[in-house]
């Protein structure tokens, strides 16, 4: 599967973004985008994985905090302040300050996926629509199925107290398969 240096690695925390309290459109964006602005050094060719927290409550699931926040692989993290309500940790309907590890791909050419050709819409060539199923005119006609039944007498069950065999018929084909 993957080269042992092309594990996924773990960032430390990263925390580019602090929530304003005192701005209703505000929050917390600790997203791919607003990292890579504020770090020019931020590298991650592929994100494989990410951990979301809050800065003063990190050992508390974000999912128990009682904030709606987007903690997604393919965005990073997002809290908006008008999501909240008054409640859970925070007295207030504000963002807590959010933080988040990242686990990455190392920007190293083996460690990339190489492009593929299934990417690259493709259409039918001429030898495609040149290939075509034989007309009925030229097949043979399919040859007759006979069927003739035969019986087969079966033993009494000894399960049952009734001792009249039972007599199955099966249609045997003679068509070759």
């Amino acid at each position: 599967c993957c080269l042992p240096d092309c594990d996924c690695i773990w960032t430390d925390w990263i925390d580019v973004s602090y929530p304003n309290s005192s701005d209703k459109n505000g929050g917390d964006n600790e997203t791919f985008v607003n990292i890579g602005q504020k770090d020019p050094n931020w590298d991650c060719a592929k994100i494989e994985n990410i951990s979301c927290r809050a800065e003063k409550f990190p050992n508390i699931p974000i999912a128990d905090l009682g904030q709606k926040v987007e903690c997604d692989i393919n965005v990073g993290l997002i809290c908006n302040n008008k999501d909240q309500q008054i409640g859970g940790i925070v007295p207030m309907p504000v963002c807590l300050n959010y933080e988040i590890s990242v686990c990455c791909t190392p920007n190293r050419p083996e460690c990339l996926p190489t492009p593929t050709a299934s990417t690259t819409p493709s259409t039918p060539s001429s030898t495609t629509t040149s290939v075509s199923t034989p007309t009925s005119t030229t097949a043979p006609p399919p040859p007759p199925i006979s069927t003739t039944p035969t019986t087969t007498t079966m033993p009494p069950s000894t399960t049952t107290g009734g001792s009249t065999p039972k007599t199955t018929t099966v249609p045997v084909s003679t068509t070759p398969i």
